[in-house]
Formats: structure tokens, C-alpha cells, sequence
């Protein structure tokens, strides 16, 4: 897969500057929509403890949310960085999704967790599956038959 910013060859070698471009195929462009919505959803999970009351007393949910949405933004930014890694880490940030689904009612059995925090990690983690899924289906559909 190619990466989002592609070097085009230089033609002048004491040209310092080099001219980049978006990859304009279907595929690359949805797999790499796919990876930049993962990391706003990222971005999202880290930042809602300071929008949303996600547990009643205690900094364990805040905390689980900062560190799971960091997490999920850096997959997303590798991912977009490193074309051949892109398959892998679409498979981590679904496995990222599963554990933001499952996070709140694990969270639950030791700590009282809001209503908000439940709803936010279970749409953010279901979102990242579906994202991923159409991450891999992307690069799936770019790949030759023969390969």
C-alpha cells in the first residue's frame, strides 16, 4: 500500500525539494479515511473525560479513556505513516475497539462508572471496528487478484 504522501522521483539530484501528493486510488484513499477517522476517534476517547462524567469519584476511568485514546490516535498516525504495517495495525486498533467496548464493564465490577462512559467507549469501540474492517476491506480490494 502506498503511503498517504508519496515522493515523486526528483529529476534535478541537486534539487533539495521534494514534491509530494495524496495517492489518488479509491482503495488507498478509503484505507487511509479510515485510519484518519481512527484517530479522531482517538483523540475523542482521550479527551472525553474532560467533557463527560465518566466515573463517580476516582481518576480509573479517566485515566483508562487517556491512555486508550492515545493508543488508538498513535495506531491511527502509524498506520498512515507506515504502508506496509497498515494491515496489522488496522487489526490492533479493532482489538483497541473491542477493549473500549469491554473496558466499562470491566472498569464497573471494581469501580462505579457513569452511564456516559459506557455509551461513549461502546459507540468510540464499535466505531473503530467498523473502521478497521473498512481499512482492511480497502486494502483488500487494492490488492491484485494474483497476489
Amino acid at each position: 500500500m502506498s503511503t498517504p504522501l508519496i515522493r515523486r522521483p526528483e529529476s534535478d539530484a541537486a534539487s533539495s525539494q521534494a514534491e509530494y501528493t495524496l495517492s489518488a486510488t479509491p482503495g488507498a484513499l478509503g484505507a487511509q479515511m479510515s485510519a484518519v477517522l481512527a484517530v479522531l476517534t482517538g483523540v475523542w476517547v482521550a479527551l472525553s473525560p474532560w467533557f463527560l462524567t465518566l466515573q463517580q469519584g476516582g481518576t480509573n476511568a479517566n485515566t483508562v479513556n487517556l491512555i486508550s485514546g492515545l493508543a488508538v490516535a498513535a495506531v491511527g498516525v502509524f498506520a498512515l505513516a507506515n504502508p506496509r504495517a497498515f494491515a496489522s495495525l488496522q487489526v490492533g486498533s479493532a482489538l483497541l475497539g473491542v477493549w473500549l467496548v469491554i473496558a466499562g464493564p470491566i472498569l464497573s465490577q471494581k469501580f462505579t462508572i457513569a452511564d456516559p462512559m459506557f455509551w461513549s467507549n461502546s459507540v468510540a469501540g464499535a466505531v473503530l471496528i467498523v473502521l478497521a474492517a473498512a481499512g482492511l476491506g480497502a486494502v483488500a480490494l487494492r490488492r491484485p487478484a494474483g497476489r
